[in-house]
């Protein structure tokens, strides 16, 4: 897969928002929220031009039982890949262009990419340093897609505590 980070796109809330419709149409009623996570929903944050969704779902059986749509729709099934609980699909092969992260409705990941991301937004000088790494990483992982991860896993982690302390913080 070939890694590209790349500016900010204005037409990534719009692509994102193209292809939430074409899940809602799936999922119907299952389907409580589809939310835009990641570097494409953040704006002015350089990214991978991948557009991260999350569905929130009340049936992860129904979400299993409709394969066949997601496949007609381009999107590879990968199941759990790795975070129990969790649906993954990725569109695009090689030159990706979608990535859906689906989870049931209560599951705490849902609380963390929606906080990491609204976190984001509101640290610019948090996601400026994200995006200079993001780019230096791209640089040098020579398209190794695991590579270019394991490098900014930390930096996430990182960033993923003091955004669940910041989300607390403004809650209550």
């Amino acid at each position: 897969m070939l890694i590209t980070v790349t500016e900010y796109n204005q037409n990534w809330p719009m692509k994102f928002q193209e292809e939430s419709e074409k899940l809602k149409n799936i999922l119907g009623d299952v389907a409580i929220k589809i939310h835009h996570i990641g570097s494409t929903a953040v704006p002015g944050l350089m990214a991978k031009p991948i557009i991260d969704i999350m569905p929130e779902v009340s049936s992860l059986e129904y979400l299993d039982s409709k394969t066949v749509a997601f496949e007609e729709l381009g999107y590879e099934v990968m199941g759990e890949l790795g975070i129990p609980g969790r649906r993954y699909f990725r569109k695009g092969g090689d030159n990706r262009t979608h990535q859906i992260h689906a989870f049931k409705s209560g599951d705490s990941n849902l609380l963390r990419h929606l906080v990491f991301r609204d976190y984001l937004i509101e640290h610019k000088d948090v996601a400026k340093e994200y995006a200079d790494l993001k780019f230096d990483i791209a640089k040098r992982c020579n398209n190794d897609i695991e590579k270019y991860g394991d490098e900014k896993d930390p930096f996430v982690q990182f960033h993923e505590k003091r955004a669940l302390e910041w989300y607390r913080n403004i809650s209550q």
